[in-house]
């Protein structure tokens, strides 16, 4: 069938003249253009039809059998007719480029697919052999698989590559760059060699940005590609698009300028060209259109400088001596926005108890702080907390083990698959390893830190960019560099300038001998050389032992020279105590910070005092801003987006272990020592004064934390979400672990008081830092009824645990 579709697209319409000049025949650009409309078929069902076999994995002859036989089959032919028809659209609509290619041969794959699964199908109904039933299955997921895949690659030529992420709103990749706010006036009279550079350079970024989608390699629509000097003056299908000294007569020139409804108006799709950007590419074409050789080719994505810079500090004022409040100050008057007021001291205790060593102040902590005349009582008790060690080591666990994805139990730990670094991570908290020291021991790990790149052994067949190697790869750009390297595994990033040769090239670093590069899962047989991701950082001896390669890495990424690193790291920290990173999201450090100058400065500051992570935790929480009202943002999507303005504290709910802790420590312990998987008094003898209750940090994970938001460690998680969910609610509502808690805690605080106002007060000491007001008690009293009751105090616990108040960090 494609064959005679080629044959008919191909032979000039009867009557044409031979002019030399091929004339397709009408009705098959119509056929072509019904391919958008049926494509969605095969997607749909096979995909569908697929999720259905699921259920007859444990018999074939299934109720459900009749239904999916009826979406296979309609779905293979779909999928082969549909296949015909874009060929043919393609052929017809003048589109080329290399995503097109791709779309092409993926389509014509699952087309032979389809017809191998139809044929599979009628033998597995007619003979009933396993052989055949598991070839089958196999052909129906493959062919859903590509499908799928080739609807994607459809979807970025009708849509562009960035379809999906554009409307994000923490996606602020396609923000011009500050290159093309330029004086125009400097460019009246004749130009200078640097003058044309500049001014080609800003076409160039305009280009880009507006233009790259439907005109570059990976898509050329009318034969003309922009991305290029030789394709922008060839012009396309209609001819030349410039004539350099007359923009009036510029093809280009009218194009852009049309109205946002005309036929003719470019771009086709998104916004039009702003009256500056014209003027501009006017101005270019009426000084002759100059293109000198080595003009740089224009990303539509922000890079950020891997330099480190250390900015020069504001002047200190009274109350502003922190260096960093002497920098949000500064944002602060930029942005018109008010300093908010310092915390109470029963706010700030909880607040910074909680992120420090992540429990509760007791009653009589807060009544001796508040008694405490000392002015520099916060920058103490800050001092104090980090000295609190094992308190802080087992709080700091959970956040370097989500990040480091270090578990006790799962996938990999039992068959030598996975390797757990817990004893190394809990001895490089407990004491304060330097920064720098921590990575390189990652990097080039001994016997007890590999398993951060070693990543996890998947059993069975595993596609290229989970291998190890690639996950090596994608985890320390994730997690040490904040660059998202997942989708350049694959291909050719959508997101990003990141080739997947360059993937390939960072993940031969940690391979024993140099990986076969597979776009899309096909191997292409080419082989990327071994290299560090930024080459100005040094380079990787190819022909080494991974050991050696390993120590060439870990040496040149903790270079101070390497300020992208330790950006990356003190925004974690940022985002850690204040909510919010000064760069979001925490992985993609490409994007915009709110404030350049204190991002820099932190990180300069950090190399500077010996990467101590303890010393920069105590400078962010005795800043002024750390101690100031919180605030509260209704939608976590405000949150990401690139019009956020940084005012001060974002109010989190607790972690799900910070929570964990608190219900053990007020109620009744949550987890039994046989959920407790890391026992640190195993490891380290002398420890000082432990909790009579587990640590969630120490425990595996389980329902109960899951639904309070700790991650499935087998995948990097650098952020939680702190909304509170339905599973949550349920989890909170009738989970038999809280409640378990509840019902011994209840009888503990019953008979320790019988009479109920002071259980009241007690309890409300303990958990809110605050006696219950008159209202408060008046409820509790009607309650109780007068008496104290085991049923009735735990109905008074599991109602302070759930109020805000409680959960929030304020």
């Amino acid at each position: 069938m494609l064959t005679a579709f080629g044959i008919m697209v191909s032979f000039p319409a009867f009557g044409a003249e031979n002019s030399g000049t091929e004339i397709t025949f009408w009705p098959l650009e119509i056929l072509g253009r019904f391919h958008p409309i049926l494509t969605h078929f095969p997607i749909a069902l096979l995909i569908f039809a697929g999720f259905l076999e699921l259920f007859t994995l444990k018999g074939f002859q299934h109720p459900m059998r009749q239904a999916i036989r009826l979406m296979v089959i309609f779905g293979a032919c779909s999928a082969i007719i549909s296949a015909g028809l874009g060929w043919l659209l393609a052929e017809n609509e003048g589109i080329t480029g290399s995503t097109l290619d791709l779309h092409k041969k993926l389509g014509i794959a699952t087309s032979v697919l389809s017809v191998l699964l139809l044929y599979f199908l009628q033998k597995s109904e007619s003979e009933s052999k396993s052989q055949f039933i598991r070839i089958y299955r196999f052909l129906l997921f493959l062919v859903g698989f590509g499908v799928g895949l080739t609807g994607h690659f459809g979807g970025a030529l009708v849509y562009g590559d960035d379809f999906l992420t554009e409307k994000i709103p923490w996606n602020d990749d396609y923000v011009a760059p500050e290159s093309l706010t330029i004086n125009l006036a400097q460019f009246t009279s004749d130009l200078s060699s640097d003058q044309e550079m500049l001014l080609v350079t800003n076409v160039r970024s305009v280009l880009a940005h507006n233009c790259y989608k439907c005109h570059s390699g990976s898509k050329i629509e009318g034969e003309l590609r922009l991305d290029e000097k030789e394709y922008v003056f060839e012009g396309g299908e209609n001819g030349a698009v410039i004539l350099p000294g007359n923009p009036s007569q510029s093809e280009l020139i009218r194009r852009v300028s049309l109205s946002k409804n005309h036929k003719d108006v470019m771009p086709s799709k998104g916004n039009l060209l702003s009256k500056e950007e014209i003027q501009l590419l006017t101005l270019w074409i009426e000084k002759g259109a100059p293109w000198p050789e080595g003009v740089p080719q224009q990303s539509i994505y922000r890079k950020a400088d891997l330099a480190p810079r250390k900015p020069i500090l504001p002047a200190s004022k009274p109350g502003l001596e922190n260096p960093i409040d002497r920098l949000v100050d500064q944002y602060f008057q930029a942005h018109e926005i008010n300093w908010t007021q310092p915390v109470d001291d029963r706010t700030f205790l909880k607040r910074i108890y909680l992120d420090v060593i992540g429990i509760l102040p007791s009653p009589a902590e807060l009544d001796s702080f508040k008694k405490d005349p000392n002015p520099q009582k916060r920058q103490v008790i800050s001092q104090q907390l980090l000295d609190r060690n094992e308190e802080y080591t087992q709080h700091w666990l959970t956040f370097w083990n989500d990040i480091l994805r270090n578990d006790y139990t799962g996938t990999g730990y039992i068959t030598n698959g996975r390797f757990a670094i817990t004893d190394w991570l809990y001895s490089s908290i407990s004491t304060n390893k330097p920064y720098d020291q921590f990575v390189k021991e990652l990097l080039n790990p001994t016997e007890k830190s590999k398993g951060f790149i070693e990543g996890i052994r998947w059993r069975g067949t595993v596609n290229a960019s989970q291998r190890t190697e690639m996950q090596a790869a994608q985890n320390v750009g994730q997690v040490i560099l904040g660059l998202n390297l997942k989708c350049a595994s694959c291909h050719d990033s959508f997101i990003s300038d990141w080739k997947l040769e360059e993937a390939y090239a960072f993940a031969n670093v940690f391979a024993d001998s140099t990986l076969e590069i597979s776009r899309c899962e096909i191997p292409t047989g080419k082989f990327a050389k071994t290299k560090i991701l930024w080459e100005e950082l040094g380079t990787i001896d190819s022909a080494a032992s991974k050991a050696e390669k390993l120590r060439q890495l870990a040496d040149q990424l903790v270079q101070p020279a390497n300020g992208r690193m330790y950006r990356t790291f003190v925004n974690r920290i940022w985002k850690q105590l204040m909510g919010r990173g000064i760069v979001e999201p925490v992985d993609e450090m490409d994007n915009m910070p709110w404030s350049q100058d204190l991002l820099d400065w932190l990180a300069v500051d950090f190399v500077e005092n010996g990467y101590d992570i303890k010393r920069l935790v105590f400078q962010i929480t005795s800043s002024k801003i750390y101690q100031s009202e919180s605030i509260l943002i209704p939608s976590p999507e405000l949150l990401l987006a690139s019009e956020f303005k940084f005012q001060g504290v974002i109010q989190r709910r607790m972690t799900a272990e910070q929570f964990s802790d608190a219900v053990s420590h007020l109620a009744s312990p949550l987890f039994d020592s046989a959920e407790v998987k890391f026992r640190p008094n195993e490891l380290i003898t002398e420890l000082g004064n432990q909790p009579e209750y587990a640590r969630a940090s120490l425990v595996a994970n389980n329902p109960f934390l899951t639904a309070l938001g700790r991650p499935n460690r087998e995948i990097v998680s650098t952020s939680r979400d702190s909304q509170a969910s339905l599973l949550q609610a349920l989890e909170l509502t009738n989970g038999i672990k809280l409640n378990d808690a509840l019902a011994k805690g209840g009888a503990r605080w019953a008979r320790n008081y019988s009479d109920p106002k002071e259980l009241t007060s007690k309890l409300f000491a303990q958990a809110l830092l605050r006696a219950p007001t008159k209202q408060e008690l008046e409820l509790a009293d009607r309650l109780f009824g007068g008496k104290t009751d085991v049923a009735k105090t735990q109905d008074l616990l599991w109602s302070v645990f759930l109020l805000p108040e409680f959960q929030m960090i304020y």
